[in-house]
């Protein structure tokens, strides 16, 4: 990567290095600044088709075979319930993102909608970039999931109740099952995958460095799984397209068993197996880890493919903060993640001040990870 184009990521990354800084826990932001510098900066996940991160983790076996976790027993056998086959989907639907009458995406949610750029655009030109967005979302939806799939393995062989172990081993069978489906559709249907946002891919790095089975859990459970269920509600309840909602259908029921999961994995262990020290840098590390996530949602990359030579980046992202679609997801996003956070010991007095700063602590008192019947709600 040329030095212009370090320096040019460097200036555009201020506002979140800035926002990390204000933490002032060294040992949180020194672990996150090898992800950071790859990733944010020499944009790393960009530069090959294949990319390599070095993991550190123990397995922990257990020759009893005790089976004592009430609540992971239940989620286990819920999830042996649950499996579905992707080819079992109703892929023969024509998806056409020129069909006004079956859209993608609606007009009213369009975060572009409000720019003069866009509206000066063809009603043909705006269906195309309403398939774009649409395309560079689920394409993040997708590297996620290839990341959670990962998680999923190191946290399986990590855990130590063999009721999690159970469990774990469905979660790896439903994350590589969402990999094939979002990228099918995204393949067949849609002809168009965009590259992994940098925020998603720091995120990514960091939770998949770290050698605590814990951070895994906190990671992809609570934060990035939570971030999942809620967007996937989102565009089940604003898009037309009928393979689409059938496969979030399916998606969302599995990923409603994998945020609880995380909770009753976790809430036990940070409230009463920690000391306060090592709860608060779990504490300071998911705070970090919101701040990658508000970020993650900016659309740089279908940004730089269709207004990059129009706009700055910062008008772009004022303007798509701005968006009734951006307000949207991240109200849906955070309003579950914010209150399994405190759920689980993570939302403290001495944190909630920082939460208020970015405008996510509103999400504080909202209902915390939904039981794993919630998918019947979700998907009705």
């Amino acid at each position: 990567m040329q030095l212009s184009q370090i320096i040019t990521n460097l200036r555009t990354n201020v506002p979140t290095m800035r926002d990390a800084a204000k933490m002032k826990n060294v040992k949180v932001l020194m672990g996150l600044l090898g992800p950071a510098y790859r990733n944010l900066i020499l944009q790393r996940a960009k530069q090959s088709e294949k990319i390599t991160i070095r993991t550190s983790n123990s397995a922990f076996f257990d020759w009893s075979y005790q089976r004592d976790h009430k609540g992971l027993k239940r989620l286990y056998n819920s999830a042996k319930k649950g499996q579905w086959n992707g080819d079992d989907l109703p892929w023969s639907i024509n998806v056409d993102p020129m069909n006004t009458e079956v859209e993608l995406m609606p007009e009213q949610l369009n975060p572009m909608r409000d720019l003069l750029a866009y509206r000066r655009l063809t009603k043909k030109e705006q269906l195309a970039q309403r398939h774009s967005i649409l395309a560079w979302m689920l394409s993040q939806f997708l590297h996620g999931e290839q990341g959670a799939l990962f998680a999923a393995c190191e946290v399986t062989e990590a855990v130590h109740w063999m009721d999690g172990k159970l469990y774990g081993s469905t979660q790896v069978v439903d994350e590589g099952r969402h990999v094939e489906v979002f990228h099918r559709y995204l393949h067949d249907k849609l002809e168009k995958v965009y590259q992994v946002n940098d925020n998603l891919f720091t995120i990514i790095d960091s939770l998949m460095s770290d050698n605590r089975w814990d951070l895994k859990f906190l990671g992809m459970q609570i934060m990035i799984e939570g971030l999942a269920l809620g967007a996937f509600g989102t565009i089940r309840q604003t898009t037309n397209e009928p393979l689409l909602r059938e496969l979030l259908k399916y998606v969302i029921t599995d990923e409603a068993r994998h945020v609880h999961y995380g909770v009753v994995a976790l809430g036990d262990f940070y409230k009463n197996q920690l000391n306060e020290k090592e709860r608060m840098e779990r504490e300071d590390w998911a705070y970090e880890m919101s701040l990658l996530m508000r970020n993650r949602f900016l659309a740089h990359e279908f940004y730089e493919e269709h207004y990059g030579h129009m706009m700055s980046r910062a008008e772009w992202d004022r303007n798509l903060l701005q968006s009734d679609m951006m307000q949207m997801f991240r109200k849906t996003i955070f309003r579950r993640i914010i209150p399994n956070l405190r759920r689980i010991g993570l939302l403290s007095d001495r944190i909630k001040q920082h939460y208020a700063d970015i405008g996510l602590l509103v999400y504080e008192n909202d209902k915390a990870a939904p039981d794993i019947e919630v998918a019947e709600l979700l998907t009705a």
